[in-house]
């Protein structure tokens, strides 16, 4: 072989050893990326980033961190990192950060994991993620987590994880200031509530409920999508599952003591009785209310009735811990 045909040849395998090797770049930059999305005004403690970091890179991957400032900007991040290739999107906020990110990663194949530094944190204890921080960093990376399929819950196009409250619920959020949240945590909903009950109008609701409709009077309407019911920590029913491709649908007609206290008795971590409320399993309904109730979505004001929601099932994949092994 001559000279210049030696030297060509070794440039074209200089050439292509270098193509498979960013080849191979990229392939474990889409494998190893983790975006990790923060929104700093959840809860009154801000996360370990130095620890974060350390976590992740001990494990051989890379990350990154963005800042949310406004509701929707967790949807667009998370939206851009499926798009660049991210293996992994973590949502770190409470259970409005989640449902904002979570909208962003729905219907794709990559997994959501759960960071809780909110007041609530109720979708994260709903699916046995640890409450702390430390820990769930160390979920991202564990070997043994899993991914489970869960439900996702639209509301006038607007997706949401926990619960639609309409009427009184919507009341609650409005009344739940954040400096009262972040000051007093689970307490300032159960303040708020006690606010709210005390002044509830009764609404007229009629409900289209799949292939039927009723008319009923009560204070508020809830359609849950997950057993732990939004920001109060409410739970209305064991036959609810986040999982089912099903709606829960629920009318609070009286605002009596006994069910006061049951709202009470379960934030303060109390068993609470259970609750004789109308209660329909669907996979659509839409909620009209004379007079017009503002209607939330898991701790978001959406907006005023009427409202569609539907459910998209399994719609998103969620990091949780895996069984752990027998000794």
């Amino acid at each position: 072989m001559k000279f210049g045909q030696l030297k060509a040849t070794n440039r074209n395998v200089r050439s292509l050893v270098t193509q498979l090797r960013w080849a191979l770049r990229r392939r474990w930059r889409r494998r190893k990326w983790v975006m990790v999305i923060v929104n700093p005004a959840a809860g009154p403690a801000a996360p370990d980033l130095k620890l974060l970091n350390k976590i992740i890179h001990q494990a051989g991957m890379e990350w990154d961190v963005e800042i949310t400032n406004t509701f929707g900007d967790g949807a667009r991040l998370a939206a851009k990192a499926v798009a660049g290739g991210a293996a992994l999107v973590a949502a770190c906020g409470g259970d409005g950060t989640v449902m904002d990110v979570a909208a962003g990663v729905a219907g794709s194949s990559t997994p959501l994991a759960i960071l809780p530094s909110g007041t609530g944190n109720v979708l994260a204890k709903d699916l046995g993620i640890p409450m702390d921080l430390p820990s769930a960093y160390a979920l991202l990376v564990d070997p043994l987590a899993r991914q489970r399929a869960i439900d996702l819950g639209m509301a006038n196009k607007r997706p949401f994880l926990l619960r639609l409250g309409v009427g009184l619920e919507a009341d609650i959020v409005r009344a739940s200031d954040r400096g009262a949240k972040d000051r007093l945590g689970l307490l300032a909903y159960v303040t708020a509530t006690l606010q709210a009950w005390a002044q509830a109008p009764t609404a007229r609701y009629t409900l289209h409920l799949d292939e039927k409709v009723e008319e009923i009077d009560g204070l508020a309407v809830m359609v849950a999508n997950a057993g732990a019911l939004g920001i109060i920590g409410l739970s209305l029913s064991p036959q609810i599952f986040i999982d089912d491709g099903l709606l829960d649908v629920f009318v609070i007609r009286r605002p009596d003591l006994t069910e006061l206290m049951a709202l009470a008795a379960t934030v303060a971590g109390s068993p609470a009785p259970e609750m004789t409320l109308p209660h329909w399993k669907v996979r659509q309904v839409k909620i009209e209310a004379d007079p017009p109730q503002a209607f939330e979505a898991d701790g978001e004001d959406l907006g005023r009735t009427p409202v569609e929601v539907s459910v998209i099932p399994k719609a998103l994949q969620v990091i949780v811990p895996g069984e752990k092994p027998q000794a």
